[in-house]
């Protein structure tokens, strides 16, 4: 080589657009998102609070039955804390048993260690407070005052899916509870304290929204079969399988729509109802289909939204 020669490499050319990092260099890893107190609070998990309200209304307002039905506030109060408590007591119990440590979803509060367990267990439980204070506010209305032992069930229920030595949650029967709490307790418990009597018509829709919201445990569950098997979380979804998990879940997602038409036919407006199917059925196909955590979390999306159409065009058609 020629005296004073530079022994330096010409550089690289790239493409135009090209991220293809230099040679000995790595690309720097994509930082996960920060979890945040609106995360934690679940937001896509809030139809399953606002439909079986909209309904327990609708059902007594389609016999024109006299009633407060300012009370129905209060009993949307009650049932949207309740929804956020547990989404916050989920993050943190399961943050401190290490259960989310399996997750492959958005970081959790807790799990993350950006927030301190003991803030999260606090907010959760000033969410069951408030939602104590409105319903105890209702029983002063209505004079019905065992309607204090099923709220303390309903916070109880809340608090021990995946909280406590022996949460449900991890041994199957978090399904079971949700179609009775936010299925039927929270529809026929609405239509009661509105009228004081309960129809019907509110028994059959506490059993649609009911089957609706286990449905969207049962795919939140399918999503995260894999990781809560290797948990130790023995969801409905681990005991059962994949394969029965998607057939369970379909079965609940089209079953609340034979009941909109049976009510159809004394309530004609109810069939447009079935225009909701234009959701419902893309997320039990998907569910069907799914292959990968993403399309599950499509459906999961899908199924939320599913449920306040549900209630609200029912409860709409039932009304009027």
């Amino acid at each position: 080589m020629a005296k004073g020669s530079s022994t330096r490499r010409p550089p690289v050319r790239r493409r135009p657009g090209s991220t293809r990092p230099a040679r000995g260099r790595q690309a720097p890893a994509a930082a996960a998102p920060h979890p945040t107190w609106i995360g934690g609070a679940r937001l896509r998990t809030l139809p399953l609070a606002v439909a079986p309200v909209l309904l327990g209304t609708g059902a007594v307002w389609s016999q024109r039955i006299e009633g407060r039905y300012w009370l129905a506030f209060l009993a949307l109060a009650v049932s949207l804390l309740l929804q956020i408590g547990v989404n916050f007591a989920n993050d943190y119990s399961d943050g401190v048993r290490g259960t989310d440590a399996y997750r492959v979803g958005p970081p959790r509060l807790t799990a993350s260690g950006r927030v301190r367990p003991r803030t999260v267990l606090t907010v959760a439980l000033v969410c069951f407070g408030l939602a104590a204070v409105a319903g105890l506010a209702i029983v002063l209305v209505t004079q019905q005052w065992w309607l204090l032992a099923v709220g303390a069930a309903a916070i109880a229920a809340a608090w021990f899916y995946t909280g406590g030595r022996r949460p449900y949650g991890y041994a199957g029967l978090g399904e079971l509870v949700v179609f009775l709490f936010f299925g039927l307790a929270a529809t026929v418990g609405t239509a009661y304290v509105i009228t004081g009597t309960v129809n019907d018509v509110a028994w059959f829709c506490a059993v649609g929204i009911g089957c609706i919201a286990s449905a969207v445990l049962v795919v939140n569950n399918l999503r995260d079969i894999d990781q809560d098997r290797a948990a130790g979380k023995r969801t409905l979804s681990v005991r059962i399988g994949s394969r029965a998990s998607r057939v369970l879940y379909g079965v609940l997602m089209l079953v609340p729509f034979g009941i909109a038409a049976w009510l159809a036919l004394v309530y004609p407006e109810a069939w447009l109802t079935l225009l909701v199917l234009l959701v419902a059925l893309p997320a039990v196909i998907i569910t069907a289909t799914a292959k990968t955590a993403r399309e599950l979390v499509l459906a999961l999306s899908l199924s939320g939204i599913t449920a306040l159409l549900y209630g609200l065009v029912l409860s709409f058609g039932l009304s009027f």
